[in-house]
């Protein structure tokens, strides 16, 4: 039996407001979130690293190895989050849903201020087709905003995959860092301050509102089956991401789409699997797909489709490309389940069809087998993924430029950037101790503190 909430007036005001919303959206408040959000913060505090809230239920277990527990979940959040804890204090949990959710807006507010009472942060975004986001905090933190979100009846069955969080992580979590300047910056995933709740259109953009993964979708497959799919001359295999993306890393006999972003994906489907009828037949040996975009993809006698299998970095892109495919007449459509991330931690490196690394939206950059970080670093200039190589070029200039950005920059955007570089080597943050603060309202601020200490001596 469930146990009734408690009054609004023994809760805080952030939570009165969840438990406001919740009942006018007949999402019931959660019995768990009703009797700890009132005291939450005696129990966290602001140091380098959060301690472990004190546990009820006995001793907390070790951290499943690196990798584990990434599995897509079609149930809570425990099974996800069970046994997190040991030497690392936080969890990174990325999860999705596409669902029919027309009033997500009213989510907004009080997920955002439960995750800033329970000091998780990250960035979720929240629109008409579901819900994407990626947060961090404590095992126990983590665990009640998502069940929270999953107290709504559209959003249960998250696709949840938990990350490893590396000492560097966790202390760019609490912004002690001095090694990233985006990690320092306001768009650092991790800093225990900062947390993004964003209405959008779309949880992931590709332009085309006809497009519905909660009305059809392709046939997930998972990774111990994935090399036969591909391996299959009559498969073609489509790499869904970017081209920033694929250049450190995809399958072998992968297509490249060549897209800067997901948005584009639509219009080279459409030109390149053109349905007029052509006597050419594709070629059927490997060397006929490279990296590069196909030559008459589409042009079958019969006008048929060929079997497509795509994948991604953690699945979500793959879900709603292929729902666009199949809105298109493709008969079979098939994407890899939990993306590159579940295949690289499942298939050992000597089974493996993947060929270099595969960038993350993480501090991380990238990853390899056994997700084991990779070589690779951040242009902070033009958040693209660079090699040792790429550092060794003159176009390169840490904080400023790469080989990929360097043409496409102005000398204004360069020094704007060397600014920065330059703040942030001083002081720690951009823009200085005073960041936030105009020259008149620090006045102010001087002007009352003399004012007090004036005071306080008479």
């Amino acid at each position: 039996m469930v146990p009734p909430s408690p009054p609004l007036a023994a809760l805080s005001a952030a939570a009165r407001r969840t438990a406001t919303v919740a009942a006018r959206r007949g999402r019931p408040l959660l019995p768990a979130l009703a009797s700890l959000v009132p005291d939450l913060y005696p129990s966290l505090r602001r140091r380098v690293r959060l301690m472990p809230q004190q546990q009820k239920e006995g001793p907390r277990a070790p951290l499943p190895p690196r990798g584990r527990g990434f599995a897509a979940a079609a149930g809570g959040a425990r099974d996800v989050l069970e046994g997190c804890g040991g030497d690392s204090e936080l969890v990174v949990v990325s999860f999705y849903r596409f669902a029919d959710f027309a009033d997500h807006a009213e989510l907004r507010r009080p997920l955002k201020e439960l995750c800033e009472e329970l000091r998780v942060s990250g960035g979720i975004i929240l629109a008409p087709e579901g819900i994407n986001g990626s947060i961090c905090g404590t095992p126990e933190a983590v665990e009640k905003v998502l069940k929270y979100i999953q107290a709504d009846s559209c959003l249960k069955g998250l696709r949840m995959i938990q990350s490893p969080v590396t000492p560097e992580d966790e202390a760019i979590h609490h912004g002690h860092t001095s090694h990233s300047p985006v990690g320092a910056g306001e768009d650092a995933p991790f800093r225990w301050d900062h947390v993004r709740v964003k209405l959008k259109k779309e949880i992931v953009t590709l332009g085309d509102p006809g497009v519905m993964p909660t009305k059809m979708v392709g046939k997930y497959v998972k990774p111990k089956d994935w090399n036969a799919l591909i391996s299959d001359p009559d498969t073609v295999v489509i790499d869904v991401r970017n081209m920033y993306e694929i250049r450190i890393g995809k399958f072998k006999r992968a297509v490249d789409p060549c897209t800067n972003s997901f948005r584009e994906f639509p219009s080279w489907v459409d030109d390149q699997f053109d349905l007029a009828e052509s006597d050419s037949q594709p070629s059927s040996g490997d060397d006929s797909i490279t990296g590069g975009p196909l030559e008459d993809l589409g042009s079958r006698k019969s006008k048929e489709l060929p079997r497509v299998a795509m994948y991604c970095t953690g699945g979500i892109r793959c879900e709603k490309a292929s729902s666009f495919l199949l809105s298109k007449g493709f008969k079979e459509v098939y994407h890899l389940e939990g993306g590159i991330l579940k295949y690289l931690e499942e298939i050992p490196k000597a089974e493996s069809l993947w060929d270099g690394e595969c960038f993350v939206f993480d501090k991380r950059v990238s990853v390899e087998h056994g997700l084991a970080q990779g070589t690779h670093k951040l242009c902070y200039g033009c958040k693209q993924p660079v090699s040792d190589e790429d550092m060794e070029s003159h176009e390169w200039e840490y904080g400023v430029s790469c080989p990929y950005c360097f043409a496409t920059k102005s000398e204004e955007e360069k020094e704007r950037a060397r600014a920065r570089q330059r703040q942030f080597e001083t002081w720690g943050v951009i823009g200085g101790p005073d960041k936030g603060r105009g020259p008149k309202k620090l006045e102010a601020n001087r002007t009352a503190e003399e004012t007090k200490q004036f005071s306080s001596s008479v």
